[in-house]
């Protein structure tokens, strides 16, 4: 993949220019929504609502002109607050900027080395499981603020939670978590009836009208600079960067499986189109490396205000980039109202957001889809709560792994056959008589399935030749011929002679390469098993004592 390839074209603009009114329209509904959204992200980050705008006007312009959907509107988001929150708490908000820039580097190399087309191999069990999960963890994390709890302690989210209910009943204060419910309600029955209008902006603005008006003493966002904030990595030691690398690594696989995710529901929303994944790994990688130069945090794909997009009737890259324009306006022009933002209302906002997360149809069809799939999607719910993301996924993927293995070792079967496609009992008989019996590998012969029948191939008695067909193999790895070697071994060792039929011209070689080959190897190979059949007729020494095979 070379950079020029990653490049924006002509073509990418040309109907934005021809027509250029649904982009905009568009832009300014996914602006609308996204607004509190980039707000509370920020705030839940631990690095400020200032933070999170910064992220969507940055993140969100360079990504819609760099990435490779034309829908995919781009931001903070609830999944990667989620891993930045230790990251804060460890190396504090210069390393968090510090981090998504490193990340950013990270994904730019994934681009131009093409790994974008693997997320298309996640199993969809992950992909629930923690999804399912990160809502949780989003809504752990706003109890804090929901309930009023300036500073809760814990080192895991759910910890945290549990203290600030814990305070909270201590000290009970009944303004903050009403308002907090409040907005949550309206945001929910009034999208599920009016599913086009912003009623997270809304619901926010009425929350920030009412506890002016009647004086509520409730945390307010704070200070947003009108403009955006300055660069904080002036601070940041050269010697800090080595205990940085494992997080970054951690954001970078984040902010690609979720972009990812994200462009390829976008294609599922809309008829004809398709992203590019190594292009949007090249867009977030610029939007990450850009972000924290103006004290953004990471940036993923953003899947709720790409949904949003997709549904306001965009059309191309311009709705995306309109949104991100919109946002810097806010700024510089609206920053003291978004100040005076009860920070209650904000967690209001991403209680409903966590509650749109979850599919339930879609758990429900996975958990009825078989025991297996119903394991991984629990546990990598349960490890994404318990743990961190990224250890969920990789917990997620190596359970899929395992089962996956199992299956497929499964469908492996070794099993005496006829000779030939007549199945003429009288033939085989006489072929047993002959001391002459075959076997057939059908399926895949490969570490997971080997042991378990070729060391019974080994076992077989009476018989002076058995011929092995090899068509039916599906695929060979190296522990697979070194078992079949093994076999071959032991059966010649008791001076029976092996033949092969049907191999493969990629399964010769790899057996040639372990030597696994049975001994005279030419004279020992044949093209089909009527072959195998006579040579062992006319070279191997007949008896006509009853032979027993498997």
């Amino acid at each position: 993949m070379t950079v020029r390839n990653l490049l924006p074209t002509w073509s990418d603009w040309k109907p934005a220019v021809r027509a250029p009114g649904a982009d905009l329209m568009a832009g300014v509904i996914v602006a609308l929504v996204a607004l509190p959204l980039a707000l509370g992200f920020g705030i839940s980050s631990g690095l400020g609502a200032a933070a999170g705008l910064a992220t969507a006007v940055v993140a969100g312009a360079l990504a819609a002109v760099f990435g490779g959907s034309r829908f995919q509107v781009s931001g903070p988001t609830g999944a990667m607050t989620v891993v930045l929150v230790p990251i804060v708490h460890q190396h504090g908000a210069t390393g968090v900027l510090a981090v998504g820039l490193m990340a950013g580097v990270v994904l730019v190399v994934l681009a131009v080395a093409g790994v974008g087309r693997a997320v298309r191999y996640m199993p969809a069990p992950v992909i629930e499981g923690f999804t399912a999960g990160i809502a949780v963890v989003i809504a752990l994390q706003q109890f804090p603020s929901a309930l009023g709890i300036a500073h809760a302690e814990g080192d895991k989210v759910w910890q945290s939670a549990a203290d600030a209910v814990r305070r909270f009943v201590d000290e009970p204060s009944i303004a903050t978590p009403v308002t907090a419910l409040v907005v949550a309600v309206v945001i929910l029955i009034g999208g599920r009836f009016l599913p086009k209008l912003p009623f997270a902006l809304v619901a926010v603005t009425i929350a920030t009208i009412v506890t002016a008006v009647v004086d509520l003493d409730l945390t307010r966002i704070g200070t947003i600079p009108s403009g955006l904030p300055a660069p904080s990595l002036s601070f940041l030691h050269l010697n800090e960067l080595g205990s940085l690398i494992g997080p970054a690594l951690a954001v970078a696989a984040l902010a690609a499986l979720e972009s990812l995710l994200s462009a390829t529901a976008a294609d599922s929303m809309c008829v004809g189109t398709r992203h590019n994944p190594d292009r949007e790994l090249f867009g977030q990688g610029l939007a990450n490396i850009a972000a924290p130069l103006f004290g953004g945090v990471p940036a993923t794909g953003a899947i709720a205000r790409t949904a949003v997009n997709v549904r306001s009737g965009a059309r191309t890259r311009l709705a995306a980039l309109t949104h991100a324009v919109l946002l810097a306006a806010i700024i510089y022009l609206a920053a003291p109202l978004v100040a005076d933002i009860p920070v209650a209302a904000l967690a209001g906002v991403l209680l409903a957001t966590t509650v749109r997360m979850v599919e339930t149809a879609s758990l429900l069809t996975i958990a009825r889809a078989s025991r297996g799939d119903a394991i991984i999607m629990v546990v990598t719910f349960g490890v994404t709560v318990a743990l961190d993301l990224v250890t969920a996924v990789a917990v997620g993927v190596g359970f899929a792994v395992v089962l996956a293995l199992r299956s497929v070792a499964r469908e492996a079967r070794l099993e005496q056959v006829p000779l030939d496609e007549s199945d003429h009992l009288a033939e085989e008989h006489e072929l047993l008589r002959d001391h002459i019996v075959a076997y057939r590998i059908d399926g895949p012969l490969f570490f997971a399935a080997a042991h378990r029948f070729l060391l019974e191939l080994a076992e077989v008695t009476d018989v002076k030749v058995v011929i092995v067909r090899m068509s039916k193999v599906s695929a060979l790895d190296t522990t697979g011929a070194l078992v079949l070697k093994d076999a071959i071994t032991k059966l010649e060792h008791r001076h029976i002679t092996v033949l092969l039929s049907g191999l493969r011209a990629d399964h010769r070689h790899r057996l040639t390469a372990v030597g696994a080959l049975p001994a005279g190897a030419e004279d020992s190979i044949f093209a089909n098993t009527r072959e195998a059949i006579d040579h062992a007729r006319r070279y191997v020494p007949v008896s006509h004592t009853t032979a027993v095979g498997r």
